[in-house]
């Protein structure tokens, strides 16, 4: 028995050593059997083993004879074959696999004959065939021939666990898998095992139903609602036994009110829930979207990075004849691990809607009406507005929040060359000069910080202005995975507990909106507040860190607040966008007052030194206009025209400017990969590549560069190919056409020592003060919503959370609603109406989703979270 070290904790790790087939092999204390075998080379079947997930030893697939040393050091051989998948490792242990013990062969042979006994054997029709765990060791570690001559079990199929993921029972061999990820991982058990054993005869309703996956339908298991319960709700697309509808209360306990119910009438899954189908080993559960499609060994993959949010999670990208049909979860350790979203894996035919731009767009000075046309006319067009509208103001570019790092550093450069201005800015959200500040100060170039490691071994994090589940997703996971380790706490800074908080154990810090920076600034050691004094202490403990997302741009002194927490309490401070390049936005200068490797543009030193990188002898030295401002002055004439790239104006704070900004330019250039409503005001649109067609790299909240390579073949063009024919097309060569050059340039740009500017320090601003009536609006985007990179997928929206008002009930008894009726919130350009969900947060405080169905709230109240709107119970229609 040896000890090393433990790289993280640089505690003392204890090594048992043991013989896996007569090899040796030194493996820490606790360490499984079957891992064991892994580090020695020798593969042991299993089903049920999954690294990630909490032994269970269901499948039995991974028997193994075992002997161990008794008192005197005798080698005694244990009774029965062992599950290796439970047994861990001690000194001196010997284990005979399959390779070299004939009695552990016999028993994975024995138990891959039951597995197959009541499996169909359907593999040319079933999704998993062609990359299936049990028909590969079927084969390996089975029988070849079957014994079995009696009729195989069937059940009826598939049951609906949601409107994405579909169950085949019949294939289904309960290993657990599923419902183990879903409890330990997600913590969404929507979807449990159930049953007992092998059941009582079929039809029998008055014994048990044999062992079997699914979500408890009442349909199905035949037992019915009764007492004062509400009657059995079925719902025709869900599929029961015999083809009959199935039920929709599934796991939930009591009536199901608006906010636990899915769009599609179903309780709430997961956001998460795809991941069960990538590690169920055999072809029960199944993707709605991807079912029959294709069979893995006609599929071309090819690894890349999932695009929706700042997270930078591993995917797998897979394709036949051009056509994206799958995405998977990509393995990386230190980042997602093997998990992703539901988002992340169903969100890709946007990339290829029906309205995908493929040629470029001019507008017809004779119909009004836009007609497409070749490359070189499109650039002769736009290059000369271009040149009009520089002299006539100037042009302002608003490229949005979705760019690959090279296509921000190709817009970064474009604006100061080609139409020397700094009136660029890529916030398409709520944004501030405080914000800019920030991210110059503590974002801007630099590097990998608080890692995803950090989170799960960090003591204490605490969120401000950011929901992990809705708005990073592989950060929530992260953090529960420490929680449930016991490696950290956390605290969220919000006006309520979301699910999930609950699910991440979180200290609710309770912040009716434009409250976060004097809730902040009480966070002190020795506060008379013990919950915050204590928050406090844990926060100035070693490896400490605090999360700010995006949204704490919104209220005033938010971002000044945490600043000053950080510094006083030595906690790491990371900053948690929503967007995949807004970090590398930053990075690469998609700021009015930034250029690109966190130089500021006031700054003569700075200015000279990106100059030299790119050749020119000077660069515009006046701050530019931010999103706001670029739009006010186009508004008013101060500007000649625009360039906007992935920009919706419904995600922004004032999006009626927007479309009055749009309508009155001069000159509306477009770069753009699908028409969207910019296009109608646009003079000239320029296709470009989705990601799936270009090579690019992302940068995740962590700071961590995230490569990925080109999927599809396609003679699309990059942002950052389309700026550069373009600024040839004005005499101008930005040497944007090689991605190499690029990465050469950028590699010169780093490491930027000069001046930053420190980090913000401005005051809260005046308290919101409702009126009766009244409340302050708070609102964020949950994961699925209306967004437009998740067009095409009627499956996956089918999962997402059904949109509601949340009130506290203090609030909705000042009304005279209950939960379910109808409210309405009244902002200065309209209303919106939802059902009412009630919630354990602020009296005098109003949830509303920003950006669903029906939940437009920019668009549709013209405000934002911290304004007062109005509220009233909805007139009930006769």
């Amino acid at each position: 028995m040896t000890a090393t070290t433990d790289r993280q904790s640089q505690a003392p790790v204890e090594l048992h050593t043991v013989t896996i087939d007569g090899v040796e092999v030194q493996v820490p204390k606790g360490t499984l059997v079957i891992r064991a075998a892994e580090q020695a080379g020798i593969q042991i079947p299993r089903f049920c083993d999954h690294p990630l997930l909490a032994p269970a030893g269901a499948c039995r697939q991974c028997l193994v004879e075992v002997s161990t040393p008794d008192r005197e050091g005798n080698l005694r051989a244990m009774p029965k074959p062992q599950a290796s998948c439970t047994l861990e490792a001690t000194p001196g242990m010997v284990v005979a696999t399959q390779h070299t013990s004939e009695v552990a062969e016999k028993a994975q042979h024995g138990i891959m004959e039951f597995l197959l006994i009541n499996h169909p054997l359907d593999c040319p029709v079933c999704d998993k065939g062609g990359e299936c765990p049990l028909q590969n060791q079927a084969m390996s570690n089975g029988r070849a021939t079957s014994r079995f001559v009696d009729i195989k079990r069937t059940f009826p199929k598939p049951i609906k666990v949601s409107t994405q993921i579909l169950l085949d029972r019949d294939r289904c061999i309960l290993c657990q898998r599923c419902t183990r990820f879903s409890a330990e991982i997600a913590g969404d058990p929507f979807i449990a095992l159930q049953g007992r054993g092998g059941g009582a005869p079929r039809d029998h309703v008055h014994g048990t139903h044999g062992s079997q996956i699914g979500a408890f339908d009442e349909h199905i298991l035949d037992f019915t609602s009764s007492g004062e319960e509400e009657p059995l709700v079925l719902a025709a697309d869900m599929v029961g036994p015999e083809g009959a509808p199935g039920a929709t209360q599934g796991l939930a306990v009591g009536p199901l009110g608006e906010s636990e119910m899915d769009t599609s009438g179903r309780p709430f899954a997961s956001y998460f829930s795809g991941n069960t189908i990538q590690i169920c080993p055999v072809g029960a559960l199944t993707s709605a979207s991807y079912r029959f499609r294709s069979r893995p060994f006609d599929l071309v993959s090819t690894p890349s990075v999932a695009e929706h949010d700042a997270g930078g999670s591993a995917i797998r990208v897979d394709h036949r004849r051009g056509v994206v049909l799958r995405r998977l979860a990509g393995e990386d350790p230190e980042v997602n691990e093997e998990w992703i979203t539901d988002k992340d894996r169903f969100a890709f035919t946007w990339q290829s809607a029906p309205d995908r731009l493929t040629m470029p767009l001019v507008r017809d000075e004779q119909t009004g009406e836009l007609v497409s046309t070749s490359w070189s006319e499109a650039l002769d067009l736009a290059a000369a507005g271009l040149r009009r509208a520089r002299e006539a103001g100037g042009v302002g570019l608003l490229p949005g929040g979705r760019l690959t790092l090279e296509d921000a550093y190709a817009w970064s450069k474009f604006a100061r060359l080609a139409l020397g201005t700094n009136d660029v800015d890529h916030r398409a959200r709520v944004h501030t000069d405080e914000e800019a500040q920030f991210l110059a100060h503590h974002v801007a170039a630099r590097g990998l910080g608080v890692t995803y490691s950090d989170l799960e071994r960090a003591g204490q994090v605490l969120l401000v202005g950011l929901e992990p589940e809705d708005e990073c997703g592989t950060v929530f996971l992260r953090l529960r995975k420490g929680v449930l380790a016991g490696t950290v706490r956390v605290a969220t800074v919000a006006p309520l507990a979301t699910r999930g908080t609950t699910k991440m154990r979180g200290e609710l810090v309770t912040a009716a909106p434009g409250t976060e920076p004097e809730v902040l600034e009480a966070i002190v050691a020795g506060s008379s507040e013990e919950r915050l004094a204590a928050l406090a202490d844990r926060l100035a403990a070693p490896g400490a860190v605090i999360l700010v997302g995006e949204r704490a741009a919104g209220v005033r002194g938010t971002l000044s607040a945490v600043s000053a927490l950080a510094e006083r309490t030595g906690a790491r401070l990371a900053w948690v966008p929503r967007r995949a390049g807004e970090v590398g936005a930053v990075d690469a200068g998609l700021l009015p007052g930034l250029l690109p490797g966190g130089r500021l543009v006031a700054d003569t030193d700075a200015r000279v030194d990106a100059g030299a990188v790119w050749g020119a002898e000077s660069l515009p030295s006046t701050p530019g206009r931010d999103v706001t401002g670029i739009l006010t002055a186009a508004r008013g004439g101060q500007l000649g025209g625009l360039v906007v790239g992935g920009v919706e104006p419904r995600d922004l704070p004032d999006p009626a400017l927007a479309r009055a900004a749009l309508a009155a330019a001069g000159f509306v250039l477009q770069l753009e990969v699908r028409r969207s409503e910019v296009t109608e005001h646009a003079d000239v649109v320029l296709p470009v590549a989705p990601p799936v067609e270009k090579a690019g790299t992302f940068v995740n909240w962590e700071g961590r560069v995230r490569p990925f390579g080109q999927v599809l073949v396609s003679r699309s063009l990059s942002d950052r190919q389309v700026l550069d024919a373009l600024a040839t097309e004005m005499g101008l060569d930005l040497r944007l056409g090689d991605l190499t050059g690029v990465h050469d340039e950028l590699a010169e740009l780093a490491g930027w020592t000069g001046v930053r500017p420190p980090a913000p320090v401005v005051p809260a601003g005046p308290l919101p003060a409702p009126a009766d009536g009244q409340a302050v609006l708070a609102t964020w985007k949950p994961q699925l919503d209306s967004g437009r990179g998740q067009d095409g997928e009627p499956h996956l929206a089918g999962t997402a959370h059904r949109p509601v008002v949340r009130l506290s009930p203090e609030t909705a008894a000042g009304l005279g609603v209950v939960d379910g009726d109808r409210v309405t919130v009244t902002g200065p350009a309209g209303a919106i109406t939802l059902p009412l969900s009630l919630a354990t947060m602020p009296a005098h405080v109003v949830w509303l989703p920003e950006n669903s169905p029906g939940s437009s709230v920019h668009d549709m109240l013209g405000t934002g979270a911290g304004a007062v709107v109005a509220l009233s119970a909805a007139e009930v229609a006769q």
